[in-house]
């Protein structure tokens, strides 16, 4: 009896003095930093939708409600990250995600927090310190940049201070910050010694440009795969056959080629040597050599007041760099072989069928392309072309091959030629495109490369004097791959100084993936909420903008007594043209539709009429088309389209009649798909293999230019009025209207300006609430047109005009 009781007094007791609580705290603020952290991301896509419930919070919402709430953590995920980013510090929230694990991961470990002291004390001032800039510096944005903290701080200096004197004290606090941080030598130095002993100490103290840290990533990965490709490579070369090797056949003569090196294989050696060869030399590199925004930023602000200098666009984004080539895949593992047995088959069968015609030939040649073999045949004289060429079916029926394409006679020279597919074709892959001399030699304003030729050459065209390009074929072709490789082309040779795009995709999916290139290459309406134009009322106003800027551009032109871009451009960055005088350097801009057909039917000439402007007048001011449609009929590719598109790509087609549609004559309906392509420009047709770029490389050239420093805003294209306001007024009635517009008109007229943000601060009211709240208010003439990120301009001065405009407005309910 005694024992037993000994035991139940031996029981183990709950104690917080126990070892194990410290370990399950510092889970549960492992678990609290990743929460919040899924909570903090979900909240920047989806703060518009669930503001209005997070704003009106209760116990009702938390408990049991029938709000809809699209965060990725449900309701306490809502109401989490809205306290933190709209109550308290705003972006800068995501490093309390930081400290909740150095909590717990300290706890864990059984270290003191007083460790963490002294790293939690400069966090917390980071996080302050950046909540009061950002909420300065965003103070007219949407989003709680700053949050509410960051907000009251920023509006407090602004008043005490004023807008300059903040931002003088935000420029010394910086400046202190780095002086303490780098304690430069100043006792018996010069300016001259102590700029020197900033930029090395601190700006070559890493290796190369720290802004694109991704470029780092690739050299360091890719050193090891290219040494082992140069050793692979030159050891062992193995001799194959060269695709466009040209191959002069008599009749009844052998088949002979020369075993040469394969030409991919030399330009890949060539390639890869070079690029280790730069990456070598750039992780050897000096110090001084190392950074390169420091040269261009004192071109731009120290070393050119007097404006002798040429203008360089670039330095407004000095930090650029283009894509490197090893972002994408070279598919070396695809070699090609020119088969020698197949190519004496079709000689043999080629000359069979004809004899059976009584059509006797002197000499047959073949050029070996990527996937087609182009056989040049010299008929005998006094034989009618007319008859070889009626032929087709014959020769496709002999070579038990699809796609045989008859040429008679090949322009500019004194042959037939029978294109025939290879049974063993070559992917031309991008970045073996890219590689080439042609492209990277190129001098064009929008070079693009293409393919591949018949005769295995690389295939490069400039867009500017295209001027526009129409793309169509059948579905699942390669129309999407082709645009993606006229973007890629650009994205690779171009800076964002030089080109923006105008990106419309009605599919909503196929040009998705370049939104991130939002301040950098794209160019869309300021009120715009996605930057790919997507609803077919927003691509009116975006064609119809797009003819303002057209009309802008001539005025420019006009005033400063040029023909064309050029010229302007040429004017421009030798500082002829004044900007005071509304003179800017003039990007390319590149306007591409993904799928044509959608448009025309569902708008019709509302898009026809502004696309016909653009394509007889754009092209001398720098605006250029590529329309792509899966549906080459007569409706959709109308003559006024025909007539100002003298460039055009035809992928397969399913019948001559398309064919025509497109190029004016047959053959696309004879391609064999998956790029196979014909190009004509000005009435000359070309045989071209499209180059492939997969969806994941594209992603990752993307990402490549988007974790790159951008433009502080996008391009915005200028605003476009599509309904007249006063119709628009007239229909608009007082029960339309939200009911808290009453209270937003009274705020903006006392305050003297409008802003949707500070409507939605001010009445604690979601961003689409008050987005069209300030809508209305614009209808009924209250407030201005948007301008940009400026605050609209309030057209009713005092508060009893407002009242009297009010009660009229409710007195016609």
């Amino acid at each position: 009896m005694s024992v037993a009781k000994n035991k139940k007094r031996s029981k183990p007791s709950f104690s917080f003095k126990d070892e194990r609580i410290p370990g399950l705290w510092g889970l549960f603020f492992l678990f609290l930093a990743f929460y919040c952290f899924l909570a903090f991301v979900s909240y920047l896509f989806t703060w518009q939708d669930d503001q209005d419930a997070v704003l009106r919070f209760s116990i009702a919402l938390l408990l049991d409600s029938d709000a809809e709430i699209a965060n990725i953590l449900g309701r306490l995920g809502a109401i989490t990250s809205n306290f933190f980013f709209y109550f308290l510090f705003g972006l800068p929230s995501f490093a309390l995600c930081y400290v909740f694990y150095l909590v717990g991961r300290q706890l864990i470990i059984k270290k003191p927090l007083s460790q963490l002291s002294e790293k939690l004390f400069y966090i917390t001032i980071q996080v302050l310190f950046f909540s009061v800039l950002l909420a300065f510096l965003f103070s007219g944005f949407s989003f709680p940049m700053g949050g509410g903290f960051g907000t009251m701080v920023s509006d407090w200096l602004v008043r005490f201070l004023g807008q300059v004197g903040t931002f003088f004290l935000f420029l010394f606090i910086f400046l202190s910050r780095f002086l303490w941080y780098l304690n430069p030598p100043m006792a018996g130095q010069s300016l001259p010694e102590i700029f020197n002993y900033i930029k090395t100490n601190v700006f070559h103290r890493k290796p190369v440009l720290k802004e694109s840290e991704g470029l780092a990533d690739i050299q360091e990965e890719n050193l090891a795969e290219i040494n082992s490709p140069v050793t692979e490579i030159t050891e062992k070369t193995p001799k194959v056959y060269s695709p466009g090797k040209q191959l002069s056949l008599e009749v009844g003569e052998e088949l002979f080629l020369e075993p040469v090196v394969h030409a991919k294989e030399k330009e890949t050696l060539n390639e890869t040597l070079e690029l280790a060869n730069s990456l070598g030399s750039m992780h050897k590199a000096e110090p001084n050599d190392s950074f390169i925004m420091g040269a261009g930023l004192s071109e731009a602000i120290g070393e050119n007041i007097d404006h002798t200098e040429p203008y360089d666009p670039t330095l407004d984004l000095s930090t650029f760099e283009q894509p490197v080539l090893p972002l994408l895949y070279d598919y070396a593992d695809q070699q090609f072989e020119i088969d020698r047995e197949e190519l004496e088959t079709h000689k043999d069968q080629i000359i069979e069928t004809l004899l059976h015609y009584k059509i006797e030939i002197t000499k047959i040649r073949a050029t070996v392309g990527p996937t087609v073999t182009l056989y040049e045949i010299i008929p005998a004289p006094g034989v009618r072309i007319s008859k070889i060429k009626n032929l087709e079916d014959d020769i496709a029926l002999s070579l038990s091959a699809l796609g045989i394409r008859i040429i008679a006679p090949i322009p500019g020279k004194g042959t037939i030629g029978i294109e025939v597919p290879n049974k063993k074709k070559q992917m031309v892959s991008m970045k073996e495109v890219l590689a080439s001399d042609k492209f990277k030699r190129a001098k064009m304003d929008l070079p693009v490369a293409l393919g591949k030729t018949i005769s295995n050459e690389v295939f490069v065209v400039d867009l500017a004097k295209m001027p526009h390009l129409l793309v169509a074929g059948a579905t699942g072709q390669g129309k999407s791959v082709g645009i993606n490789s006229i973007l890629m082309s650009l994205l690779y040779k171009k800076h964002p100084s030089q080109v923006k795009l105008v990106l419309i995709d009605p599919k909503k999916v196929e040009l998705f993936p370049y939104s991130q290139l939002e301040h950098h290459f794209l160019a869309f309406l300021p009120n715009q909420d996605e930057p790919i134009i997507t609803d077919t009322a927003k691509v009116i106003y975006t064609l119809n903008s797009l003819c303002i800027e057209m009309d802008n551009r001539y005025d420019l032109l006009k005033k400063a007594s040029v023909r064309n871009i050029r010229e302007y451009n040429e004017k421009f960055v030798q500082r002829k043209l004044n900007p005071l005088k509304g003179h800017r350097f003039l990007a390319f801009i590149v306007l591409v539709i993904d799928e044509f057909a959608d448009l025309i039917m569902t708008a019709g000439k509302e898009v026809e009429i502004p696309i016909g402007r653009l394509a007889q007048l754009a092209r001398a001011v720098g605006i250029h088309l590529i329309i792509a449609t899966q549906r080459p009929s007569v409706n959709i590719i109308t003559g006024v389209i025909k007539a100002n598109f003298p460039a055009r790509i035809a992928y397969k087609v399913t019948s001559k009649i398309d064919s025509r549609t497109i190029l004016d004559t047959g053959g696309a309906e004879q391609l064999i798909g998956r790029g196979d392509m014909l190009l004509s420009v000005g009435g000359e047709m070309v045989r071209l293999q499209g180059a492939f770029i997969d969806t994941p490389e594209v992603e990752k050239v993307i990402e490549f230019i988007a974790a790159q420093q951008g433009y502080p805003e996008p391009y915005f294209l200028p605003e476009f009025q599509g309904d007249d306001p006063e119709n628009v007024r007239a229909d608009l009635k007082y029960t339309d209207l939200d009911d808290m517009l009453e209270d937003a008109a009274r705020l903006i007229v006392s305050n003297k300006q409008g802003s949707t943000s500070m409507i939605q601060r001010r009445l604690r009211l979601g961003y689409n609430r008050a987005g069209r709240i300030m809508d209305q208010l614009e209808s009924l003439g209250i407030v201005g047109a948007a301008d940009g990120s400026k605050p609209r301009e309030v057209l009713i001065y005092d508060d009893q005009e407002l009242e009297r405009y009010l009660s009229d407005l409710r007195s016609k309910r």
